[in-house]
């Protein structure tokens, strides 16, 4: 029984419903499924379109396609398969310091007003607070990775969250910025068998607080 349907309200089901409900974490590729360019370019566009604080778009992403670089990847995240044979591999990164990047490119399209106002609060809100700065870009990615995901089921694809993997290798394989973080690894393609059964739901009142614990 899905979560939907042990819910006492009736719910119509939508496809961001369905996808929510569908979404597992596959482990085993096809590597010979090749991703048309068209569905990459969605997903790509889709992903920009997650929210971040100020919308200073602090997250980068990067897709590696080196079959090379792939298997360097592959031997820095414990040699787990999906590395290189999922479709994509997506680096999620923060970049910290993006809120003193030219902030005003991200009002460049906001009233003056609003650009008057919400540009100088970037500053005054992130300046000396290095622990804020990074828990901003790890929240930016999670939000970015879950966006990427629930469209990868929607499109028909499956995907995996990865945070198995050494952040210093990966950093220096993929030329990281001294300025950036790497937030997760990111695998999408098609999967060649099935998810393992769901381990345990917590009960709804377990996790789910009314007003305080």
């Amino acid at each position: 029984m899905t979560i939907l349907e042990q819910s006492s309200t009736p719910l119509t089901a939508t496809p961001v419903f369905d996808a929510i409900e569908a979404r597992r974490s596959v482990k085993h590729y096809d590597p010979a499924f090749t991703m048309p360019q068209t569905d990459i370019d969605t997903l790509k566009r889709l992903a920009m379109l997650s929210p971040t604080s100020f919308n200073i778009q602090n997250w980068r992403f990067v897709l590696v396609q080196n079959p090379e670089l792939r298997q360097k990847l592959r031997a820095a995240a414990w040699d787990q398969s999906q590395v290189t044979e999922a479709s994509l591999l997506i680096l999620i990164c923060g970049d910290i310091k993006a809120w003193q990047k030219q902030p005003e490119r991200y009002w460049a399209n906001a009233p003056q007003a609003a650009q008057a106002q919400l540009i100088p609060m970037i500053q005054q809100f992130y300046e000396g607070r290095e622990t804020v700065q990074r828990d901003e870009a790890m929240r930016s990615a999670g939000i970015a990775a879950q966006t990427l995901m629930l469209s990868a089921k929607a499109m028909g694809y499956d995907s995996c969250p990865m945070i198995g993997f050494d952040p210093k290798a990966v950093a220096e394989l993929i030329q990281l910025p001294a300025d950036h973080e790497v937030c997760m690894m990111l695998v999408i393609g098609k999967a060649l068998k099935p998810a393992n059964p769901r381990g345990g739901q917590l009960p709804v009142n377990e996790v789910w607080l009314q007003d305080t614990f």
